[in-house]
């Protein structure tokens, strides 16, 4: 099998790219076209592995070859920060929407299976639990980023219908843990960040005690394998989830670690969302499990970053 990864030196796909557990794998085509600039993503990758760096667009003529090699795509090319993707509006359309409807559609010629990571941030505004039956027009994202990935959906199920692509898509939660290649946008990795460097943690204002869902990436990279590994491209959807918390959950394990951090409630544009779960059982059914933890996984990103600030004066180590 050969493999393509888009996106792949993200904080998914460096973690990925170091994690792969499919028989019978000979080649793995890792996409990026750097514009995040995360080239030590590329260091020290696992021996004995075929990997091809390309360093182009996904939009680009080249992403043809590659994909007409591969036999599945995982496509983590994206813009993925939520709240700034308000004023970046032009870019998700680009890239998040015209990207993945020319990789879809030349998966769908070449006959290469597709791996779609939607996001949880689709179901919007719930007042309750959700799963993957929650009706499509109860459906309500609140950024561009989460309306891009509603689009994906509709798409991909639009081209099984026309020409016949095999894909399956995983709504995931917020992504916690560490890579090489990770960011601090997200809501856990921001809270690690701002602790670690001395700075206040901040909140929106209608987010403390809302429960939403969070996924390890520990979690996220093993359910990628589970899926590959097993071919299981069902042309169905799947929330990847490890736990529903609070953001009150999250800082009091933080507040372990480092006492003494201070809390600031700011405004944001996405301020409307209701507390709300969301299960994981379809997945489970299959025979996936899910091991991160909320507190195992922060410390190893606080043990990492314990000396960007020498006036914190505890860490755990």
């Amino acid at each position: 099998m050969n493999l393509c990864v888009t996106g792949a030196l993200g904080h998914i796909g460096s973690k990925l790219i170091r994690s792969l557990q499919i028989p019978n794998l000979e080649k793995v085509y890792i996409v990026d076209n750097l514009m995040t600039q995360r080239y030590a993503s590329l260091f020290d990758l696992p021996a004995g592995m075929d990997f091809v760096f390309n360093g182009t667009d996904i939009l680009s003529p080249e992403i043809e070859t590659v994909i007409e090699d591969s036999d599945v795509l995982i496509h983590l090319a994206a813009v993925t920060d939520a709240e700034r993707s308000f004023g970046r509006a032009e870019e998700v359309e680009e890239i998040n929407k015209k990207g993945l409807e020319k990789v879809a559609r030349l998966c769908a010629d070449r006959g290469c299976s597709l791996l779609f990571p939607s996001s949880t941030s689709v179901y919007g505004s719930q007042s309750e639990v959700v799963d993957e039956t929650c009706p499509e027009e109860e459906l309500k994202p609140q950024s561009p980023y989460a309306d891009s990935k509603i689009f994906g959906e509709r798409l991909l199920a639009e081209l099984s219908e026309e020409m016949g692509l095999k894909y399956v898509i995983f709504r995931i939660g917020t992504i916690f843990g560490y890579s090489i290649g990770m960011r601090f946008h997200t809501a856990v990795n921001k809270f690690v960040w701002q602790a670690s460097t001395g700075k206040p943690i901040t909140v929106w204002k209608t987010a403390f005690n809302q429960k939403r869902p969070y996924c390890g990436l520990g979690d996220c990279v093993n359910a990628i394998n589970f899926f590959v590994a097993n071919y299981h491209f069902d042309n169905q959807v799947y929330n990847i989830v490890t736990v529903n918390l609070t953001v009150q959950d999250i800082i009091d394990v933080i507040k372990v670690n480092i006492p003494g951090i201070q809390v600031i409630f700011v405004d944001s544009p996405i301020m409307n969302q209701l507390s709300y779960e969301v299960l994981n059982e379809k997945s489970l059914s299959l025979g996936l499990t899910y091991h991160d933890t909320v507190e195992e996984s922060l410390l190893i990103v606080l043990r990492k970053l314990r000396n960007a600030n020498t006036q914190i004066e505890r860490i755990a180590v």
